[in-house]
């Protein structure tokens, strides 16, 4: 098959890409950097020209108020030069518990960009991922000074970057499920514990404390980060990738 992948440059489109093609697939990667734009459009027809599949993978770059405008304006560009050009099926990334969190505007947004393909023409398949490993720094720096790092105890269930585009990829060269396909890693941590084990894997003095109001997850219910009955279990540990990291 012909595969236009959309953001097929960055952490995850670049390894979709390089499986889809390892499977015998024409795999295409687009992005900014080879002239397309999903929020003009300019490439778009181009790029899904002769494509029996598109995987959007692009992100808003902000997390804030205006995301929800990113993902119906380039949604709705994607979808009507799909529905010109006859792609037979559309994979969306998305992430575990999106509509669960009314109260975060990237998780709105997200929802939206869903529903916006449930609602489309064309057939479509969408694949929720929980926090990806190579986040979880960055998740600490978002409520770090020089001697603490605060963090709720919220429970999530992280997953290997590589393991989530090998299960778009598994999803990209299926039949469109008409639904949604959640994958999530092997194991449950409080946010807490993630920080004190990233912090001593990497030499890290930092102390880590328990404060249930910190950061953007400090807004998710109960379980909502973890992965739901019927998930895609993948199977890089933690703990496994972080000894792996240099």
């Amino acid at each position: 098959m012909k595969i236009a992948v959309l953001g097929g440059t960055g952490l995850i489109g670049s390894q979709v890409v390089k499986i889809l093609q390892t499977a015998g697939h024409e795999a295409v990667p687009h992005s900014l950097s080879t002239g397309v734009d999903l929020l003009s459009g300019q490439g778009l027809s181009e790029a899904l020209t002769g494509a029996d599949v598109v995987v959007n993978l692009t992100n808003s770059p902000t997390f804030d108020d205006a995301s929800p405008a990113f993902f119906q304006t380039t949604m709705d560009n994607l979808l009507a030069a799909a529905e010109r050009a006859g792609v037979g099926h559309a994979v969306v990334l998305s992430i575990v518990g999106v509509d669960q969190v009314p109260d975060l505007a990237y998780y709105r947004a997200k929802t939206l960009q869903e529903d916006i393909l449930k609602a489309g023409p064309v057939p479509y398949s969408i694949v929720r991922a929980t926090q990806f490993f190579e986040f979880v720094e960055s998740i600490l720096s978002w409520t770090a000074d020089e001697t603490t790092v605060r963090l709720p105890g919220a429970p999530l269930q992280p997953i290997a970057a590589a393991d989530v585009a090998q299960a778009v990829a598994d999803v990209s060269m299926g039949a469109p499920l008409r639904g949604i396909r959640n994958v999530a890693g092997p194991e449950v941590f409080a946010l807490d514990e993630l920080g004190r084990i990233t912090l001593a894997a990497r030499g890290d003095q930092r102390t880590v404390t328990t404060d249930n109001s910190a950061g953007m997850f400090a807004a998710a219910p109960d379980d909502v980060l973890v992965a739901p009955d019927g998930a895609v279990i993948a199977p890089t540990a933690y703990r496994e990738w972080l000894g792996r990291q240099g």
